[in-house]
């Protein structure tokens, strides 16, 4: 891809994560086009149909994801550091997934075969244990946690919720997020959890 083409395309995908962020999936193509600063026909150039520009949307959201992963693991001095500054930085990304997931239903069935978005699944997937672990050998972290109830946690947390405007939920979510980190701790008492959790496919250890 030419530098200017791979500039556009780079320009449109940040327009289309600021427009759905900021109004949800009913964005038109003609106000992404006008944020990004293109031609409307630059944008189908790219994405000939709204399923090729969630796909991007999703992969991208991924990758910083799993960006923001290794960097707290490599920059904190301890694993709990490391969890918790992931939990709270990757906050916004984790959430655009969580909205694209629920909005484009039918285009993310598609997108969980895809390649890519397995490799980068599984590279998050296996930081976050890696992380959780160690925690737990530090002490920092309850030992009757894993990293499929890690993921969870953020991804129920971070869903949309009825009647409540998009904004409104990014505004307070840094609440209900710390408030989610004080119940992982070890230290203090903590409920004993009911039942098993649910397993996420991730790798050869999980559960379908």
């Amino acid at each position: 891809m030419r530098a200017d083409a791979r500039l556009n395309r780079e320009r449109i995908v940040a327009a289309a994560r600021e427009l759905i962020a900021e109004h949800g999936p009913d964005t038109a193509t003609e106000e992404v086009a006008r944020r990004a600063q293109v031609g409307v026909g630059t944008v189908y150039r790219h994405f000939p149909d709204r399923a090729a520009l969630v796909r991007a949307l999703a992969l991208d959201s991924f990758q910083r994801v799993v960006d923001l992963a290794r960097t707290t693991e490599d920059e904190e001095s301890t694993a709990w550091a490391a969890l918790s500054r992931f939990v709270l930085d990757a906050a916004d990304e984790l959430r655009l997934a969580t909205w694209l997931s629920i909005w484009f239903a039918s285009t993310w069935a598609d997108l969980r075969a895809d390649p890519e978005n397995r490799r980068l699944r599984h590279l998050l997937m296996t930081i976050l244990d890696r992380v959780v672990r160690r925690a737990q050998h530090e002490g920092a972290l309850r030992e009757d946690v894993d990293v499929n109830d890690v993921a969870l946690l953020l991804a129920a947390l971070l869903r949309p919720i009825p009647g409540i405007p998009p904004a409104e939920t990014q505004r307070s979510v840094r609440r209900y997020l710390v408030l989610a980190l004080d119940g992982l701790r070890a230290d203090g008492p903590a409920s004993p959890l009911p039942e098993q959790g649910v397993r996420i496919a991730w790798d050869d250890r999980a559960e379908t």
